[in-house]
């Protein structure tokens, strides 16, 4: 027993045979993998305890032959990733597309409206605000609907409630308007986040990261192309058009949404074997792969999509810790979205006239309309995505994902320093792009690691709830931006810094490393698992609920 640090694969099968409690597994060697003293047991030997034994070739040759059984997580790995992932990236990253436009706009339009309604900043603040109010309050609840209706619904549903509002507020004529409308879109917004809990259902453990870092892609995509749409319409159409053309995306998904099909992991969840069949078929003729023989095991969960399922004893403390995390990402990411304007307008951290910038009296309804540079820095600082996604990409398999999600919250705060000087515009440009960078990298490891820790019975509202205190935080963060740093720089980029450190603590604290792991699927499965997991990690090696006791592979 003196290398339980050492990984071993055990494979395993669910024998549901009430005569059954054990099988023994047995080497290449013929020699038995268990042993009935656990002083006696090897490190290649699984020790049991209270339980009734049967040697499965002894079994095999009775006369009551066992039927070959699969999970749906099974013949996820067995069909692999292939044509029909790839088509299933393209529609729901045209989702994420969507969203990253709807937000990255309100950035355009804030300084528009300013000017040309002559508000104060306060108001220029709420139309900013009023949209998150609608993400935060939502996505809850699109979450419990994608649990308890599936996911297919409630990602089809906030995605036409988004293309409805957000056509119909760029036909607002007054402020009050703009408000109720562009408030209804972050509503729909809110239930974007669904479009991973789907896909990733879909994808092979191996993969799995790397793919729903590379749908965020088109988040990034979305962003440049709101900013070269800006740079197009603005000058001469205005930011009404600029409204109505943001909606393409979704106008796409809309048309192609038909082709979407449910999960399998919620079927078999909620009952609908036959459906979850149906569709692994399609996904491996798709693929050219053959499905896995016999037949679908089914955990059949009535009671899904429930708060307090998120809070129970194995769940409570990585439910908090992540509720800040997506809070404190959020809140720095639209941040700096925000800031970037805001400081390019002024010039410099420190409001000395630089190259390019010009400034006016300080008054309340002060106004300065974006130009062609505003919007070329826009567009450099919105690259940054790409290279936050690649650096993410290269390290989130290889140092786990806690230990990702801390390194970008860390190196956000350090690039926020030098924004303490007084910079130029080009090192103003080369920091923020920086920060960005690793924010949005933060971001996909969250978004990585959140659909892995819950099961499939709780996975979509887990990712709600998240989504929504994500929301609060950039609720908040306009106030910071765009408001309290007009007061003081100084403490406005304070605020962030201390927030992504605080964040960088809470990363390492996750109790649950979960790269390497297979999604989850019952809630009433996973408990058990869950504290098998902490043993594992605080003891190195740790008796489960079953009193097996075996070599870990878990990393802490």
């Amino acid at each position: 027993m003196s290398n339980w640090g050492k990984t071993y694969n055990i494979s395993y099968q669910q024998w549901r045979d009430p005569e059954i409690s054990v099988v023994t597994f047995r080497g290449t060697a013929g020699d038995s993998l268990r042993h009935d003293e656990e002083d006696q047991c090897g490190d290649y030997e699984v020790y049991t305890t209270g339980m009734q034994t049967v040697d499965l070739e002894e079994r095999r040759t009775g006369q009551d032959p066992i039927e070959d059984t699969f999970t749906v997580e099974d013949a996820v790995e067995a069909i692999g990733f292939g044509k029909f992932q790839w088509k299933l990236s393209i529609l729901t990253g045209l989702s994420w597309m969507a969203d990253a436009m709807e937000v990255m706009i309100l950035s355009i339009i804030s300084p528009q409206l300013h000017c040309e309604w002559m508000l104060p900043s306060w108001k220029v603040a709420m139309l900013t605000s009023v949209v998150f109010i609608g993400m935060m309050f939502s996505s809850t609840l699109w979450g419990n609907i994608s649990d308890k209706y599936g996911r297919k619904v409630g990602l089809t549903m906030c995605m036409m409630w988004v293309l409805y509002y957000g056509f119909l507020s760029a036909f607002s004529p007054a402020y009050g308007w703009v408000m109720v409308l562009r408030g209804l879109v972050g509503f729909g917004i809110g239930g974007a986040p669904q479009s991973v809990t789907l896909y990733s259902e879909f994808l092979p453990r191996k993969s799995r990261a790397t793919c729903i870092i590379l749908i965020e892609i088109f988040w990034a995509l979305g962003a440049v192309f709101e900013v070269l749409l800006a740079i197009w319409i603005m000058p001469t159409m205005g930011w009404r058009w600029l409204l109505g053309l943001s909606t393409a995306p979704l106008v796409v998904f809309v048309t192609f949404c038909f082709w979407l099909p449910e999960s399998p992991r919620f079927d078999v969840l909620s009952g609908n074997r036959e459906n979850a069949m149906k569709t692994l078929r399609l996904i491996a003729a798709d693929n050219g792969k053959t499905m896995p023989l016999g037949k679908l095991i089914a955990n059949k969960q009535e009671v899904r999509g429930r708060i307090r399922d998120l809070l129970t004893p194995q769940y409570r403390r990585t439910t908090l810790l992540l509720w800040f995390i997506w809070f404190a990402n959020a809140f720095s990411y639209y941040g700096l979205v925000l800031l970037t304007t805001e400081l390019f307008q002024a010039g410099d951290t420190c409001g000395v006239i630089t190259q390019g910038a010009k400034t006016e009296p300080k008054c309340n309804l002060e106004c300065k309309y974006l130009t062609l540079d505003d919007y070329k820095d826009l567009l450099w600082t919105t690259l940054a995505e790409f290279p936050g996604l690649f650096v993410t990409l290269f390290v989130i398999d290889r140092i786990g994902r806690k230990k990702s999600m801390a390194m970008c919250f860390l190196m956000f705060s350090v690039c926020i320093l030098p924004l303490y000087a007084c910079v130029g515009r080009v090192a103003l440009t080369v920091f923020i792009f920086i920060a960005r960078a690793f924010i949005t990298g933060g971001f996909q490891v969250a978004y990585v690691y959140t659909p892995e820790v819950y099961p499939t019975a709780t996975r979509a509202l887990g990712i709600g709830t998240c989504s929504g205190m994500a929301r609060g935080g950039a609720l908040l963060t306009p106030f910071v931006a765009q408001v309290l740093l007009k007061k003081s720089v100084y403490l406005t980029l304070s605020v962030y810094c201390i927030f992504c450190l605080l964040a960088t603590g809470a990363s390492m604290l996750l109790p649950i490393e979960t790269t390497g792991l297979g999604l989850q699927e019952s809630s009433r499965i996973t408990a058990g698992q869950e504290e098998m997991k902490t043993g594992q990690m605080s003891n190195g090696s740790e008796a489960s609920t079953t009193h097996t006791s075996y070599g870990s592979s878990y990393n802490s």
